[in-house]
């Protein structure tokens, strides 16, 4: 996948038995289907049964197997309760026999209301300053591991620009936050709101655990360390241009017990809050 008609084609499901979508898969460079992949591919199968134009606010999703990249996945939806302002959906995925993730989403109805939001750092670089994955290859690629530097080099859908560069070879313990910029390739146009919170999840689950790994990162690297989503949750606040720049600021309060937690915000270029994100995931140290 290179731009955003090619993502947005890889989200879209074919109409299977009733209530039931069916997706293929796109490998991002990993052995396995990608999270944000099922995320979105989920996502769209919930819209499918809303009729009452009500938007999606909420998602918690659980990731149960590995999927496998050459199998279709099944999206069976289920209308859990449609009430007088909210809607809500049970999607389970499957692969055969085999359920690999399930989830919730809930949807409301258009209201006028009370509004605030906090702000993210009015200093920090901006996207302009800094450079993109391959690009890093570009600059580094001398010095990344082999499995990192093939990871960074293959082609997406979204351009990625992180303000901090980890250096995997310096060894260095660091503070459990990431800032990256991102911004879709192509230009989105008549993209409605629904299909622009698609996008946003697939793109929620990239670089969200990172930071779990930071403050052991003199000992803790991807290489070995067993690392996978175990959970995944979405709260979606406020419309937005899927045509600029975004940033994807994530922290880690903890990690303990094989595990690491993330939390996330995702602003526009000018500063408005869109949506929030929380990931729980595995980061096993593999043995020797």
């Amino acid at each position: 996948m290179k731009t955003i008609q090619d993502l947005i084609t890889a989200l879209s499901l074919k109409e299977g038995a009733k209530n039931e979508f069916i997706g293929v898969s796109k490998s991002i460079g990993s052995p396995i289907v990608f999270g944000g992949q099922v995320l979105a591919q989920a996502v769209n199968a919930a819209y499918k049964s809303i009729t009452n134009h009500r938007v999606l606010h909420s998602l918690h999703a659980y990731f149960l197997e590995p999927g496998d990249l050459s199998i279709p996945i099944s999206y069976h939806v289920a209308s859990m309760r449609d009430g007088g302002s909210f809607s809500t959906r049970r999607v389970t995925a499957k692969q055969g026999e085999k359920t690999i993730f399930i989830l919730a989403a809930s949807f409301h109805k258009t209201e006028e209301g009370h509004e605030h939001q906090i702000h993210f750092q009015k200093d920090i670089k901006q996207p302009e300053e800094l450079i993109n994955w391959p690009e890093m290859v570009d600059k580094f690629g001398a010095i990344l591991p082999a499995q990192l530097k093939a990871f960074l080099s293959i082609d997406r859908p979204i351009e990625f620009k992180p303000v901090r560069i980890v250096n995997p070879l310096e060894k260095k313990d660091l503070s459990p936050v990431s800032d990256v910029w991102f911004r879709i390739k192509g230009t989105a146009t008549n993209i409605d709101l629904p299909l622009k919170q698609q996008i946003l999840t697939y793109v929620s689950d990239y670089t969200v655990l990172a930071p779990t790994l930071y403050p052991n990162a003199s000992k803790a690297n991807y290489g070995n360390t067993q690392i996978a989503s175990l959970d995944h949750s979405m709260w979606f606040f406020r419309d937005f241009d899927l045509n600029d720049w975004m940033l994807y600021t994530v922290e880690s309060p903890s990690a303990s017990g094989a595990k690491g937690f993330a939390r996330g915000n995702i602003y526009t270029r000018n500063g408005v809050l869109i949506a929030s994100v929380a990931q729980e995931g595995l980061i096993r140290p593999r043995k020797k």
